[in-house]
């Protein structure tokens, strides 16, 4: 097996330990979402990320928390916003019987 094989293996084997931590670092978070440094640097410095300075230089984050911000702004699928439509066409037509009566 040659170096860059190895290289490569330990580094996703590196990157799967990362997972499996509950408190990051900023290059264990970069690792993780693959965001660049730089960004990841705005998104803590605007207060966007969740992120915590116990001494007020090093910075560290909270997978979950991270896991959750990741998951922020869920796109609905075609057959979520096709039951969507239905029920509320079909509420709609309820309501309109409704006001006959």
């Amino acid at each position: 097996m040659n170096l860059e094989k190895i290289e490569n293996r330990l580094t996703s084997i590196e990157n799967m330990l990362v997972g499996t931590k509950d408190v990051l670092t900023f290059d264990e978070v970069v690792v993780y979402t693959k965001l660049s440094k730089s960004y990841l640097y705005k998104l803590t410095s605007t207060g966007i990320i969740p992120h915590y300075k116990p001494q007020g230089k090093l910075c560290y984050f909270n997978k979950k928390e991270i896991d959750a911000w990741l998951q922020q702004n869920r796109i609905s699928t075609v057959k979520e916003l096709e039951q969507k439509a239905q029920t509320m066409v079909a509420f709609k037509g309820h309501r309109k019987s409704k006001n006959k009566l």
